[in-house]
């Protein structure tokens, strides 16, 4: 149910970035910066990315959302599950393990990030940009899963599939920041009526 009662407790992140224009705007030009602009990752490989993080985080809702993501640009729906049991064992390619592994340690104990790890990702040949992006990948959801599970948003099934085709599609997150209505005024302090 969601915590913010302007929005009624059916809301979904769309429904956030509408009520919250000014700071979603910019959040959604860094999405489609980061997840659509360019990179040695597909966009599927950053909507898995997305897809584990979420996942490792228990977020359903990111997780549903960008598993169906990474599904509609062709990953396997049932990969996020294989990894979460062991990464080194799932049906991925070799070259993405290590960097799901540095995700792994990186949002369940950002503290304990080796060397090793690093060194792991540019010894299965991905440079200096693929380390930046999937760090910031894995940061970036790491934030939305909070913000989520913090406004108490959540959906189901259907919603991912909707969300997902709204995000394979042309628009993307671009689509999304068009689709905020900034002409309208943000209401900060609004209370809702008893």
């Amino acid at each position: 149910m969601a915590h913010l009662p302007s929005l009624g407790s059916d809301a979904v992140l769309l429904d956030v970035f509408r009520r919250f224009p000014a700071p979603s705007a910019p959040l959604l030009d860094y999405h489609q910066a980061l997840l659509r602009g360019e990179s040695p990752f597909t966009v599927a490989q950053r909507e898995l990315i997305a897809a584990y993080v979420s996942a490792l985080n228990a977020c359903t809702y990111c997780h549903g959302v960008h598993s169906a993501t990474a599904a509609a640009f062709g990953m396997s729906e049932d990969l996020v599950s294989a990894l979460l049991a062991d990464v080194r064992s799932a049906p991925i390619e070799e070259p993405m393990k290590p960097v799901l592994e540095l995700v792994r340690t990186l949002t369940l104990t950002p503290s304990r990030v080796t060397d090793a790890e690093v060194d792991a990702v540019y010894t299965a040949g991905w440079g200096e940009q693929a380390l930046h992006d999937a760090v910031s990948v894995c940061a970036l959801f790491n934030l939305m899963n909070r913000l989520v599970e913090g406004l108490g948003i959540s959906a189901g099934a259907d919603y991912f599939r909707t969300a997902s085709r709204r995000l394979a599609g042309e628009g993307g997150y671009a689509g999304l920041r068009a689709a905020l209505g900034e002409d309208q005024p943000e209401e900060r302090d609004h209370q809702p009526q008893a």
